[in-house]
């Protein structure tokens, strides 16, 4: 029997601190001995792509996912598809997952991580695009502060091309609104930007000596949201240095990754240098994070009875 679970299922059953743990695990033990996930991107004749990550590992779980997404920049909600969630042992499709919810989760929550250990203290967080990546961000960032203070707000400054969007996203938080990325850069010290953006939104002049920068919107061939003048001035970290090179950040820009988050989370690199330093998080995005996050959700679900269960084969 296949597990089906919505978006309404998975929101019942994440927990953002599980999902954490879950990624956080993953980035430590998703070395070169774990076989390599692909990306397979491709344009379509309508005003959108098709992407594929096959096939998501993570040593100590029995199963794996193939992940197949619509990414149409026009619609609302941009990103739909489906995760497969395979039994390791036999292939059994074990469930068919949301997969826009998935990867809101894994990219928002993954960003998070990323942002909390390289950008120190996070002071007031700037969010350019207030989409459902950057609320799990948001969220993510909530879980990971201190437990002393666990209930200590984080201060946002909000902008997006939607007025609306960022007033709601800035109601939610207790934050503000402002006109452009680079006002909400001179704003805050932690930058986060969720966008589908082709040209820089930031470059190195709207930027200062100690801020660190998450850019979210830069998973596949063309899309850019910092300046290559930034980028070279800055430390940057990725999850994956080969596609942050050919579909990333750091794509025909001739520069290199300081480092990936996993060397970072594992101690092999010591993350930020100094207070002084700019320091750029920019992932693309992995298929060993939809397991992570599928599997807590399956697992949860199956718990609790949440789901629908149907036969394929029937």
């Amino acid at each position: 029997m296949t597990l089906l679970l919505t978006r309404g299922d998975l929101e019942g059953v994440l927990d953002p601190a599980a999902c954490l743990d879950a990624l956080k695990m993953g980035f430590r033990t998703a070395t070169e001995a774990t076989p390599a996930g692909q990306r397979v991107r491709t344009d379509l004749p309508f005003p959108g792509t098709a992407t594929a990550l096959i096939p998501g590992l993570l040593p100590g779980i029995e199963a794996y996912t193939v992940k197949v997404n619509a990414k149409f920049p026009g619609a609302r909600p941009a990103l739909r598809g489906v995760i497969c969630l395979h039994s390791g042992r036999d292939g059994e499709l074990l469930a068919l997952i949301d997969s826009a919810t998935v990867t809101a989760w894994r990219t928002g929550l993954a960003a998070a991580l990323g942002t909390h250990v390289l950008a120190g203290a996070v002071g007031v967080l700037g969010v350019v695009g207030a989409g459902a990546q950057a609320e799990l961000t948001v969220r993510g960032l909530k879980a990971l502060r201190s437990p002393s203070s666990p209930r200590s707000p984080i201060d946002v400054v909000v902008h997006d091309t939607d007025d609306e969007r960022a007033a709601e996203f800035a109601a939610r938080h207790g934050g503000r609104v402002v006109g452009s990325a680079p006002e909400v850069a001179a704003a805050t010290d932690t930058v986060l930007l969720a966008t589908w953006s082709r040209e820089p939104l930031l470059r190195l002049a709207d930027t200062r000596p100690g801020q660190h920068l998450t850019s979210l919107g830069t998973d596949e061939p063309g899309k850019r949201e910092l300046g290559a003048d930034l980028l070279g001035a800055a430390s940057v970290f990725v999850d994956d240095r080969a596609l942050a090179g050919t579909m990333g950040a750091l794509a025909e820009t001739g520069l290199t990754a300081a480092a990936t988050l996993g060397e970072v989370l594992r101690g092999d690199h010591p993350g930020r240098a100094n207070a002084t330093d700019r320091t750029v998080y920019a992932p693309v995005g992995l298929p060993w994070q939809d397991l992570a996050v599928a599997w807590a959700a399956y697992g949860e679900a199956r718990r609790r009875g949440v789901g629908r269960e149907v036969d394929l084969l029937a």
